[in-house]
């Protein structure tokens, strides 16, 4: 598998998913994600069990074809393999990045917490593809303790890293903010709320990708 990233890394929330008419919802936003453009996506159901998760996961594989759409499992580096998809994102309390790899293999994507402030010790020396900083600025969709890194905390990020490792900035990215955002050094914005709380989120995506190219 070419790792290669996109600048756009929308992350689908199970909170933003109805809890009727399930499947049908994301069948449809799937297949409409799809012919967007999208190429890269990730799934996060930290509060459904495991049957709702693979319910999900079976659905939204079906419409967001492998080898057109890479599909990030949050967390679950155990049931990657299972479900089909392309990578896990792992944090505190999850599998290590080391732990996902020796579980995947080289071919997966593998990503995990880089840091706020700064950069976690060590981490550029783990087994992960991709490091996501941030929050860079407030967020309603995932809790988050540290105050937000700004602009200016993704490029010092960014100088702390070097110039290879991918940075995902994460945490508040409107479409006004993104293009600062990568300026400063990220390498792709990871948006949540700001697509799927929308009407229609893959017009979204096409109206960012418009700016972004």
């Amino acid at each position: 598998m070419a790792k290669f990233f996109p600048k756009l890394y929308p992350i689908l929330d199970s909170s933003f998913i109805p809890p009727t008419g399930r499947a049908e919802f994301l069948r449809r936003l799937g297949d409409s994600l799809a012919d967007a453009g999208v190429t890269l996506l990730e799934y996060r159901n930290k509060a459904g069990g495991d049957a709702e998760l693979l319910a999900d996961a079976a659905v939204l594989r079906a419409a967001l074809p492998a080898g057109r759409v890479k599909l990030i499992l949050d967390d679950r580096a155990d049931l990657v393999e299972q479900i089909g998809f392309d990578g896990v994102h792992v944090d505190a309390n999850d599998a290590t990045p080391a732990e996902a790899r020796q579980l995947l293999g080289s071919d997966r994507i593998v990503g995990t917490f880089g840091g706020g402030a700064a950069l976690v010790p060590g981490i550029l020396q783990t087994p992960a593809d991709y490091f996501s900083i941030g929050a860079v600025f407030p967020t309603r969709t995932k809790q988050v303790a540290a105050p937000p890194i700004g602009i200016e905390g993704v490029r010092r990020l960014r100088e702390q890293a070097g110039a290879d490792p991918v940075l995902v900035a994460i945490g508040g990215i409107t479409l006004e903010r993104a293009p600062a955002v990568l300026e400063a050094g990220a390498t792709l914005v990871a948006v949540a709320g700001a697509f799927f709380r929308q009407p229609d989120p893959a017009a979204e995506f096409r109206r960012w990708m418009a700016l972004l190219g």
